[in-house]
């Protein structure tokens, strides 16, 4: 019996579904590794959404709540920085290009996590 299925027998939330492998071939691999992480933050709002449901503390609760904030963040700067790789000019890949996008990645970091 998979997790979705054992989780709604048992009247909990449905567990995340697995990664469709025909969508992990078609996906670049850093999409496919943004899917993953989507999946864990998935996982971790609805482990918030528990937290509050068994009256947790607030200053758990809001942890947790950065933590995912965080997550997503993270999700975004990755997916940007592979859209740049992406749409950078030039004849090839090479260190400098790779030092390029690793400056827009600090730098977006620096304004989403303010």
């Amino acid at each position: 019996m998979s997790a979705r299925a054992r989780a709604a027998l048992a009247g909990g939330p449905p567990a995340p579904a697995p990664i469709d492998r025909r969508v992990a071939r078609q996906c670049p691999s850093g999409a496919h590794d943004a899917l993953v992480r989507l999946r864990r933050a998935e996982g971790q709002v609805r482990g918030i959404e528990r937290m509050i449901e068994a009256g947790q503390p607030c200053s758990a609760v809001v942890v947790q709540i950065a933590a995912a904030t965080r997550a997503l963040q993270e999700v975004t700067i990755r997916l940007l920085c592979e859209r740049v790789r992406q749409c950078r000019s030039g004849a090839g890949p090479g260190p400098a290009d790779d030092d390029a996008v690793d400056e827009v990645a600090r730098s977006l970091r620096l304004v989403v996590r303010r």
